[in-house]
């Protein structure tokens, strides 16, 4: 070290000579003791002198490099103005040399895989310490923090099985559940990332040569690659299994992603608002496929009741019931599926605020995604049975359930919807400015043209099936070689067998209706072969063998003054409305069936006998008697028109034998 004289140290360090009294002088220093300015001018110098050493002891591998550190920084300054001195220039190179080796020995530690994330930001900050260039720290700072969540969302990708874009393998069901899946992400790989984003801003912020966004795009190409990975996860969720468990993962992974968005604000916000809307929006999808499921299930439920076979004296569950349970199932499992859906939208979860979950979610998720859905998935699926053919080898659908699905859709349009809808509306209010809205009228309307065709189909069903009755009876019978008639024939009991048992089954369901006032002599009405005249006997002696154009003319010319029949004309919801649709397909059916055939004497009067027969029974279940002679009348004129020798019964012994029968 070279030589430095008192005088020449204490200007150069700024220190004052201040002896303790008198002038000051080379004689008086030498006699005197050493004043207080130069006790620590001397115990300055002798700590730079001792800097070397200190820097070596304390930058040693193990020992303590921070000490170390600020030791430098302290001495730094005084060193560098005085390094034109020899001595002070030996003092700074052995230092920066101590330095420097304790530099490659941080930027080795900086390749380390296995720093955690305080270390690496202490290793960095020692090294910014040391006036290495932030652009490149700031590059194995990224590097190495990317390389550490990298391996996190590898553990993370560990738990799903492979993506298979087909769709064709079976995925076997994940091994932990969403929870913990969410969990394991957010401590690990966004708190990790957080930790790191406030160790860039501190250390980074200000250094020359660090460009702006190089840390947002950083983030940002981790957090999609996150957001994937919980998106294959949501996708593994295809069961409904536990909203609650849903719903609060979700808000986990919302709220710190929030707290990562404060740090980052470009770090994907939208992106991850919107996944929690899709997992939300897919969770509504599955309850109302699961819905859907459940309103199949109880319908094959009932169809199961309703083809049973039943132990003699024990009745089944009637219609009524059988209506009963399938409306409330329905309508409570809906409830049910509304209660858990509601808990997306709970005050005590966070991604509730987004205006998704206000908005959009309220309406289009929720009442017009499920309910409204639903409703018409309903209807639909109601009105299918009566619109598909069935398929082949596959069976019908039996009457008595197109009866019933006629009667949950008229329910439905008068009360149901309603009720639905209001408390849709209240457990997710609609906001003011939001999308517009199915409105109710519009479903009822729906429901009840369900109803409508339903009912219709029914009518048509129960019309062919005694039709299909009386046109064997006529095609397969010898009209000309018929004998004399003495009884009815069987097949006209069954036809008032099966209308009286229509009767009942639709009187379950449906109020009885209006029927127009009957006349006094209704069952006791005269049967006539000729016209749709009261008087039987009114226009006999006109008729002669030789002359049927004058009979079948005369039928016509009272056509022209009757009311007309549209047998095929929409039915009311009430019984006789319905019963009046059945009689009139049957009755038309007859009549069609007998002017194809060519009859004899006595096979017109056994066509006399069975329409006598029918008008007595089935004129009480049309809500007009008319319409029941009107149309018997024309199977008698049809009759006689198409009779080699219309010769007509008595009409005395017409009711005897009817009476018998």
């Amino acid at each position: 070290m070279g030589q430095v004289t008192g005088k020449g140290a204490e200007s150069q360090m700024g220190g004052g000579w201040c002896p303790r009294g008198g002038r000051s002088g080379p004689a008086s220093s030498l006699a005197l003791p050493l004043g207080p300015c130069v006790q620590t001018l001397l115990r300055k110098l002798q700590s730079l002198v001792e800097v070397p050493g200190r820097l070596r002891r304390w930058a040693a591998p193990g020992a303590d490099p921070a000490r170390a550190l600020h030791c430098y920084a302290r001495a730094r300054a005084v060193l560098r103005h005085y390094r034109h001195l020899p001595s002070f220039r030996a003092i700074e190179d052995e230092s920066h040399a101590i330095m420097a080796d304790l530099a490659q020995r941080l930027r080795a530690r900086l390749r380390d895989d296995t720093l955690d994330p305080k270390e690496l930001t202490e290793c960095v900050e020692m090294l910014l310490q040391l006036e290495e260039p932030p652009e490149e720290l700031c590059e194995e700072f990224l590097s190495h923090a990317g390389a550490r969540l990298e391996t996190e969302l590898a553990a993370l990708e560990a738990e799903l099985p492979p993506a298979d874009p087909s769709g064709a393998a079976a995925t076997p069901p994940p091994a932990s559940d969403i929870l913990d899946f969410v969990d394991r992400g957010s401590s690990a790989f966004v708190g990790n990332l957080c930790l790191l984003a406030a160790s860039y801003r501190s250390l980074f912020e200000g250094c020359p040569g660090v460009g702006d966004g190089r840390l947002e795009a950083f983030a940002a190409a981790l957090t999609a690659r996150y957001f994937e990975l919980l998106e294959r996860r949501l996708a593994l969720e295809r069961g409904l299994g536990d909203t609650s468990l849903l719903v609060r993962a979700l808000d986990r992974f919302h709220r710190r992603l929030r707290a990562l968005l404060e740090l980052l604000p470009t770090a994907g916000a939208e992106a991850g608002a919107a996944l929690v809307a899709r997992a939300a929006g897919e969770r509504v999808a599955r309850y109302l496929r699961a819905l859907q499921t459940f309103f199949l299930g109880c319908l094959g439920d009932v169809r199961q009741a309703l083809a049973a076979p039943r132990p003699p004296g024990k009745e089944g569950p009637g219609l009524p019931d059988l209506l009963a349970t399938l409306a409330s199932s329905v309508l409570g499992q809906l409830k049910a599926v509304l209660a858990y859906v509601q808990l997306f939208t709970a005050k005590d979860v966070a991604f509730a605020s987004l205006p998704y979950f206000k908005g959009e979610f309220c309406v289009e998720a929720v009442r017009e995604g499920l309910v409204v859905a639903f409703v018409r998935w309903l209807c639909r699926t109601a009105r299918g049975f009566a619109d598909s053919p069935a398929e082949r080898g596959a069976p019908a659908a039996p009457p008595a359930l197109l009866l019933l699905l006629a009667r949950l859709c008229l329910d439905y349009e008068a009360t149901t919807i309603s009720y639905i809808l209001t408390l849709t509306d209240e457990q997710f209010p609609p906001e003011d400015t939001g999308p517009a809205v199915t409105p109710g009228p519009a479903l009822c309307a729906e429901a009840r043209g369900a109803a409508q065709r339903l009912l219709d189909h029914y009518v048509q069903v129960q019309g062919a099936a005694v039709a299909q009755m009386l046109r064997k009876s006529v095609e397969t019978r010898d009209w000309l070689g018929t004998v004399e008639p003495r009884n009815v024939r069987a097949v006209m009991k069954r036809v008032v067998e099966d209308i009286t048992a229509i009767d009942v089954q639709v009187g379950q369901l449906f109020e009885e209706g209006v029927r127009r006032a009957q006349s006094s002599d209704s069952s006791r009405r005269a049967f006539s072969v000729y016209s749709s005249s009261r008087a039987p006997g009114r226009y006999a002696p006109s008729y002669t063998p030789s002359a049927p154009m004058d009979t079948h003319l005369l039928s016509n010319i009272q056509k022209l003054f009757s009311e007309r029949i549209d047998i095929f004309s929409p039915v009311e919801f009430n019984k006789v409305s319905v019963l009046t649709g059945i009689i009139k397909i049957s009755l038309k059916t007859l009549l069609e069936c007998v002017r194809l055939r060519t009859l004899g004497r006595f096979g017109l009067q056994q066509v006399q006998v069975d329409g006598h027969y029918l008008q007595l029974y089935l004129w009480r279940f049309a809500a007009d008697e008319r319409v029941v002679q009107g149309l018997l009348d024309e199977v008698a004129a049809s009759a006689a028109h198409r009779c080699l020798d219309p010769v007509p019964m008595e009409h005395s012994v017409v009711e005897l034998i009817c009476e018998r029968g």
